[in-house]
């Protein structure tokens, strides 16, 4: 059993199965990253796929169960956005994520590029919802440990009179663009890195390769714009100490 790309084969279960004890063992030993922590990962990724490639014909043929299935994937968006950036309240990502996919989305769906099918809207909307995330993680956790790191110079504009949102601009603003940088590189190297898993799914779907690259081009642009939103949306509450658990507030501000 095969694919034009892959075969999927008895094979196949092997070598994943030496692929993770290998990724397990280097994380581990090299990087010291839990061993449960990759294998938990791994087994999580297998159980959903499975799981979603059993219901997926299912929820495209109903718009209920389809908006359902994006609801769930912005949920556990959410949730794995606050479990990595424990510092905020789980609506500081959720508000992020949604205001770097709902303009992007509309946009697309206003100008006829997002058809409106229920298959199109899961695939792109949810690789949007995934950027977002990913996007708001690596701003979060940046964002944190660089006021963490610098409250000294937080509290030294306090007490030049800046506001406390000001005070931490200065500090953690000139960070918050380090989350952009991967999806940057790989808007700059696509093509000649890689080839993204949707441009190769549509040239063996039949699809020309012009044709296709002009998809992924599409999908690399609005994911630099939802990526552009989510950090701005993150680092200005941040810098505003909403959000319950938001960044330390310096003890010249309290």
């Amino acid at each position: 059993m095969g694919t034009s790309l892959l075969n999927t084969g008895p094979g196949m279960w092997v070598m994943l199965g030496v692929a993770t004890a290998a990724a397990t063992l280097i994380n581990h030993r090299f990087i010291q990253l839990p061993a449960r922590q990759m294998i938990f990962a791994i087994a999580r990724a297998l159980v959903q796929m499975v799981t979603v490639a059993l219901i997926i014909a299912q929820v495209s043929r109903s718009w209920v169960l389809t908006c359902a299935f994006l609801l769930l994937m912005f949920a556990v968006a959410t949730l794995t956005a606050t479990q990595r950036i424990r510092q905020l309240a789980w609506w500081v990502p959720a508000t992020a994520i949604l205001a770097g996919v709902l303009p992007v989305v509309g946009l697309m769906l206003s100008f006829g590029v997002l058809p409106f099918s229920a298959l199109a809207m899961i695939a792109v909307v949810g690789q949007l919802i995934g950027g977002a995330m990913s996007a708001t993680n690596l701003a979060g956790r940046r964002l944190h440990q660089e006021l963490e790191q610098r409250g000294g110079e937080v509290e030294a504009g306090l007490a030049l009179g800046f506001s406390l949102r000001d005070a931490r601009q200065l500090v953690a603003r000139p960070v918050a663009a380090e989350a952009l940088l991967p999806g940057i590189d790989q808007t700059r190297t696509v093509g000649t890195v890689t080839l993204p898993g949707a441009f190769v799914g549509l040239v063996l779907g039949g699809a020309s390769p012009l044709e296709a690259g002009l998809v992924q081009l599409i999908v690399l642009v609005n994911l630099m714009v939802v990526q552009g939103i989510a950090v701005a949306v993150t680092a200005e509450l941040i810098e505003r100490g909403t959000g319950g658990r938001a960044a330390p507030v310096s003890t010249a501000a309290r």
